[in-house]
C-alpha cells in the first residue's frame, strides 16, 4: 500500500509539472507574438529574405551640386565683376536640382529607369555585372528629352517659342524658350556585386545649361521705355546628357528683359554655343555668327527694334558669361508720337505675347 500510494502521488505530482510547463510555454509564444507585432525592424542576421539585408547588388549615390553659371574661358569674369552692376557674380549661381533621375544601362541594349533624392540614394535596378549609368535632375519644365533609350545618343533640348512681331535673326533657326536649369552625371562602367552592405559611391552633378547675363545700356530715351525683351541667335539647340557637348544645330532663344535704370537686363539659360567642345568647335568657329535683339514697346505704343553682331563677345564665352551692348538710343520723335496716355500691359504685350508650343 505505500508504495502504490507514492507511486500515485508522484504521477500526480508530474502531472502538474507538465500542467506548468505548458502555461509557461503558451505565455512565451504569446510574448513573442506581441513583439513581433510592434515592432517594423527585423535582425539583420536573421533576415536574410529581406532584399536590404540579403545579398544583392546595392549601389547608393551621394551627390554634391556643382553650381556655376559660366565657364571661365578668357573673360574671367569672377574677378572682373563691375561694383556698379545691380547683382553681385555669385547671384546667378544657380540652386541644385530638386531630385534626380537615373537611367542603367546594361550591355544587352536595356535600360531601367527611376529616380533617387536631390542628396542621393540606392540606385534602382543596378544589375549584377557591367551596368553605366546616366543621371540628371528631374524637375525640369521646358526640358525635352530625347533617345533616353542609349547613353550615346541621350540629349536634352527645349520647346519651341514663338513670337508674332518676331522676324528672326538668322535664316532656318527654330525659336526656344530658354531651357531649365540642367545638370547631370555619367558613370560609364560600373561592376554590380551582390553585397550585405550596400556600396557608396560619390557623384558630382555638372551643369549642362549656363547663364548669360545680357545688359542693354542706353545712351538716351529711355524714359520713353515701358517693356523690353529680346532674341540670342546662333546658340546650341541641344546637349549631349553623357559628357556635356553640345549639337551641330543652332537655335534662336526668346526671352523677357527686366527694364533697369541703365537700360533693360535679362538672365538667359543656354546650353551654350553649338559643337562645344571639340573638333567641329575650332573647324567651324570662323563660320559661326552670334546675333543679339533687343526689342521695347515705347509708353506711346510704339515697338522699336535693335540687332547687334555679338560674335566677337561669344568667342571666349562659349558657357555662359557677360553680353554687353551700349549707346542704345530712343529717339524724341519716336517717343513723344502718338498718344501720351498709353498704359503699358505688365502681363504680356497683347497681340505680341509669346507663345510656348509643345513639343512631344
Amino acid at each position: 500500500m505505500g508504495m502504490a500510494y507514492w507511486t500515485m502521488d508522484g504521477e500526480r505530482r508530474k502531472q502538474e509539472m507538465n500542467a506548468e510547463l505548458r502555461i509557461k510555454n503558451i505565455l512565451l509564444f504569446a510574448a513573442g507574438v506581441i513583439a513581433m507585432g510592434t515592432t517594423t525592424s527585423c535582425r539583420k542576421d536573421l533576415c536574410y529574405n529581406h532584399d536590404e539585408h540579403s545579398l544583392t547588388v546595392k549601389l547608393t549615390v551621394k551627390a554634391t551640386w556643382e553650381k556655376e553659371w559660366e565657364r571661365d574661358c578668357g573673360c574671367h569674369w569672377e574677378n572682373a565683376w563691375h561694383t556698379d552692376w545691380e547683382c553681385e557674380y555669385h547671384e546667378l549661381c544657380p540652386e541644385a536640382g530638386e531630385g534626380i533621375r537615373t537611367v542603367v544601362y546594361t550591355p544587352d541594349g536595356k535600360y531601367a529607369e527611376g529616380n533617387i533624392q536631390s542628396e542621393g540614394g540606392r540606385v534602382p535596378k543596378v544589375t549584377e555585372g557591367a551596368n553605366s549609368i546616366l543621371l540628371y535632375n528631374n524637375d525640369t519644365e521646358y526640358i525635352v528629352f530625347d533617345n533616353i533609350s542609349s547613353s550615346a545618343t541621350a540629349s536634352a533640348s527645349t520647346r519651341t517659342r514663338s513670337r508674332s512681331s518676331f522676324s528672326g535673326l538668322h535664316a532656318d533657326e527654330r525659336t526656344v524658350t530658354p531651357p531649365d536649369v540642367l545638370y547631370g552625371h555619367y558613370i560609364n562602367d560600373y561592376w554590380g556585386e551582390r553585397t550585405l552592405e550596400p556600396v557608396v559611391l560619390p557623384v558630382e552633378m555638372r551643369p549642362l545649361t549656363y547663364t548669360y547675363l545680357i545688359r542693354y545700356e542706353f545712351k538716351s530715351g529711355l524714359q520713353y521705355v515701358a517693356l523690353a525683351r529680346g532674341a540670342l541667335a546662333g546658340m546650341a539647340e541641344s546637349v549631349y546628357l553623357k559628357d556635356g557637348h553640345t549639337g551641330s544645330e543652332a537655335a534662336t532663344i526668346l526671352y523677357d528683359c527686366t527694364v533697369e535704370d541703365f537700360g533693360a537686363e535679362a538672365r538667359v539659360h543656354s546650353f551654350g554655343v553649338p559643337d562645344y567642345p571639340g573638333e567641329d568647335y575650332v573647324d567651324k568657329r570662323a563660320e559661326k555668327v552670334y546675333t543679339l535683339n533687343l526689342e521695347v514697346r515705347l509708353k506711346n505704343g510704339k515697338i522699336l527694334e535693335y540687332v547687334f553682331d555679338v560674335t566677337d563677345q561669344m568667342a571666349d564665352q562659349p558657357r555662359g558669361g557677360v553680353i554687353l551692348v551700349k549707346d542704345i538710343v530712343v529717339d524724341d520723335e519716336d517717343g513723344t508720337e502718338g498718344s501720351p496716355g498709353f498704359e503699358p500691359d505688365i502681363d504680356g504685350w497683347g497681340e505680341y505675347e509669346d507663345i510656348e508650343l509643345p513639343v512631344n
